[in-house]
């Protein structure tokens, strides 16, 4: 049997947040993956509740391996508002460091390909603020990959020069989001030329150590240039040899599973945990 930290992001199981950490916990599952929402959120939970929080989640057996917030909305490269959103960003760091996961994974706009590129320097600006805040509470933040190539976002790294800057590395995305490009283009899909680029397996030795959370999530394009998210093991995802290329670079933490679509996520993520045990 494996030995890799798995963990189920709970909204993918469409049970309501209490009932799906019990469910996980009921599968032998040693992690959860929660998105800030109603009730879970910064603004809805004060100190006491947060540690009360903590308890519950050691009461059922399983600890946090990131909250989620952020899911495309908010765009740390639009002068509208930014301020504004920076703040909010600095919230979610704190919280995520009261609830001893320190770890904020969440999608933060889509960065430039070019460093040449006006936006660019308002992400480094952006990022700086917010990761200079996260070193000092603790906490980081962990940006999915998907809309950029993972040189892009390791270039984004070092100019913001922050070890508080992460990616959440999610291997799906990174044949998602270009295909999506490649459509928007009017242009059939090249999966070799989206795989050069995008590397969603071999990306993970471009990104290395600055990888410190993984979505468990797989994906294909079918014919008619039809992207989409597919059940774990039946997408285009060599899974041994991300864990391998993961392995390489040091990465120990948690595999969290995550079912954006299907009819039946329970039974989905039932086979993801068991696939991911089989590895």
């Amino acid at each position: 049997m494996s030995n890799l930290k798995i963990a189920v992001m709970v909204n993918s199981l469409r049970l309501g947040m209490d009932k799906g950490i019990e469910w996980t916990a009921s599968m032998g599952v040693p992690g959860v993956h929660i998105g800030c929402q109603q009730g879970f959120c910064p603004q809805d939970m004060d100190l006491a509740a947060r540690k009360n929080f903590l308890r519950w989640l050691r009461d059922c057996g399983v600890e946090l391996s990131a909250i989620s917030a952020w899911g495309g909305r908010e765009d740390l490269g639009r002068e509208e508002g930014l301020q504004e959103t920076i703040e909010e960003g600095k919230r979610l760091l704190e919280f995520a460091a009261d609830l001893e996961c320190g770890i904020w994974q969440g999608h933060c706009g889509i960065i430039p390909h070019s460093s040449d590129d006006p936006k660019w320097g308002r992400f480094v600006n952006s990022f700086g603020e917010l990761c200079r805040y996260g070193e000092k509470v603790g906490a980081k933040l962990a940006v999915e990959t998907g809309p950029e190539p993972p040189a892009t976002f390791l270039q984004m790294i070092n100019d913001v020069g922050s070890r508080s800057l992460c990616a959440n590395y999610d291997p799906a995305n990174l044949i998602l989001w270009p295909a999506r490009y490649m459509k928007e283009a009017g242009q059939s899909y090249d999966r070799e030329k989206a795989f050069a680029e995008y590397q969603p397996v071999e990306g993970v030795k471009v990104l290395g150590k600055h990888i410190i959370h993984t979505h468990a999530k797989d994906a294909r394009v079918f014919p008619g240039d039809d992207a989409r998210e597919v059940p774990l093991g039946e997408g285009w995802i060599d899974w041994q040899r991300y864990l391998k290329n993961l392995r390489e670079v040091g990465y120990d933490g948690f595999y969290a599973i995550e079912r954006e679509v299907g009819e039946d996520p329970l039974t989905d993520i039932a086979k993801a945990i068991e696939f991911l045990r089989s590895l």
